[in-house]
């Protein structure tokens, strides 16, 4: 090889070993920023209120949670706004455009600049390069409406009814283990614990223990966060069950579709969309999950 070939060659491999630094570091330090800024944060506030019986009425302070917007923007253009309680905003983006398929890649997080904070402190405003995503699909599923905390396809204009099957368990889930799972979700819902204004969603392995748990006020955000933490964790694959505190409608299906989870647990009951789809979509589905027992809809 000639010395000016030679020399070509380990500038672009000195090059090509930069970049990969540089975006290495950079995804490093934009999570730990992102968990210095929430991993603390409290998700309820207290109010002041009234309470009142037939004996008679107190002033009492009650903690309650945070609602707040935010503001998602792809290559510098608004994507959507959500209603979301403030904590753990890059797991929420993460997941929020895995599973409205603009950003499919399953490991490693995205590059994700705070734009805009609020007075105090929650973030508004969020940018994701358009490199990092389909922007085809970014349009296709652009929302021309603010989706609150409790829609999770408001301002859709149509539903993109997902394709295939997922290859669920075997028979039906023991309910002693329904129950374990469940108890460890709730032992860290702080949030639920201090206001009990927020949903849960925990996703777990084969060998039922929890790999992430996520809160907020939306069923939908408190699934795409913690879809999202796995995915910023590079362990989405690992996910068996997905565990809600709510009810389940068409959303949360399609959501647990696109992460790959055969196995679907919610305490309230499930939507008659929400049975229809996981039978077609090959998820095993548990509605009514308390009080030691559960309703098999579909598995």
């Amino acid at each position: 090889m000639a010395s000016g070939e030679w020399l070509g060659t380990w500038e672009r491999g000195r090059n090509l070993l930069f970049h990969y630094f540089t975006t290495s570091l950079f995804h490093y330090f934009t999570t730990s920023l992102f968990h210095y800024f929430t991993i603390n944060m409290k998700s309820t506030q207290p109010y002041e209120g009234l309470r009142a019986n037939a004996a008679g009425s107190e002033r009492v302070k009650d903690e309650l949670t945070l609602e707040h917007p935010l503001s998602i923007r792809i290559g510098g253009e608004a994507f959507m706004m959500t209603m979301h309680t403030p904590a753990d905003e890059l797991d929420l983006v993460r997941g929020i455009l895995f599973t409205e398929g603009v950003a499919r890649k399953k490991e490693g997080a995205l590059e994700i600049e705070v734009v805009e904070r609020s007075e105090n402190g929650f973030i508004s405003v969020v940018n994701v390069p358009a490199n990092e995503v389909d922007l085809q699909a970014a349009q296709l599923n652009k929302r021309s409406l603010l989706s609150v905390a409790s829609c999770g396809i408001c301002g859709k204009t149509s539903l993109n009814l997902p394709e295939g099957r997922l290859l669920g368990d075997n028979g039906i889930l023991d309910a002693q283990m329904v129950v374990a799972m469940f108890a460890t979700m709730k032992e860290q819902q702080s949030a639920y614990l201090s206001g009990g204004g927020s949903h849960g969603a925990a996703i777990f392995n084969a060998q039922h223990a929890m790999l992430a748990m996520r809160e907020d006020i939306g069923r939908h955000n408190a699934v795409d966060k913690a879809i999202g933490a796995l995915l910023n964790g590079g362990n989405l694959n690992q996910g068996r069950y997905l565990l809600v505190s709510g009810r389940v409608s068409y959303e949360i299906v399609v959501k647990c579709f696109a992460a790959g989870i055969p196995n679907l647990l919610a305490v309230s009951a499930p939507s008659s969309l929400a049975v229809d789809f996981c039978k077609e979509l090959g998820i095993a589905l548990y509605g009514f999950c308390r009080d030691g027992r559960f309703t098999c809809y579909s598995a």
